[in-house]
């Protein structure tokens, strides 16, 4: 299965529309509908085909149906969530929940992230690409003063 990979930053037109890339939309398998969470830690919005709303849902089914837990994840998931249409052309029309969590206005950043895809103000995902970036480079720097290994390098530095 195709993941969605890189990132890219797009503008939007002046009937508020902005293209998918390119390279996402074969991964959507001509759906012609986009799902989207609202990230609960950054101001980001989760995307995907069904593929994203079905890894939540085998989440919530293990859940205990009547816990405070349950409740909160499943507004989460489904109330405080969208679908958005793909035309012909692969643009969407952000909603305006969206562009309120994003701080989105005339340009958007999409940021692959395997099996979903996050859509970013840019100059917030700039920030936090390099945010990102550092921590990893700490963590990596973790691994080689503790004698760890990573498993893609086994202990070689990349």
């Amino acid at each position: 299965m195709d993941r969605f990979l890189s990132n890219t930053i797009n503008k939007v037109d002046k009937k508020g529309r902005v293209s998918i890339p390119a390279t996402f939309r074969p991964v959507l398998g001509g759906q012609g509908r986009l799902f989207t969470l609202m990230s609960v830690d950054q101001p980001t919005v989760e995307a995907g085909g069904v593929e994203l709303i079905e890894k939540g849902e085998a989440q919530l089914a293990q859940m205990d149906p009547f816990s405070t837990e349950y409740e909160l994840y499943s507004f989460v998931l489904h109330g405080d969530s969208d679908h958005l249409n793909i035309d012909g052309e692969g643009r969407i029309v952000l909603s305006d929940n969206i562009r309120a969590h994003t701080g989105i206005t005339d340009q958007v950043a999409f940021a692959g992230r395997g099996h979903f895809f996050q859509i970013w103000e840019p100059e917030k995902f700039l920030a936090y690409r390099q945010e990102a970036r550092a921590k990893v480079a700490e963590m990596r720097k973790a691994l080689g003063m503790s004698g760890g290994q990573t498993q893609a390098g086994k202990g070689q530095d990349r």
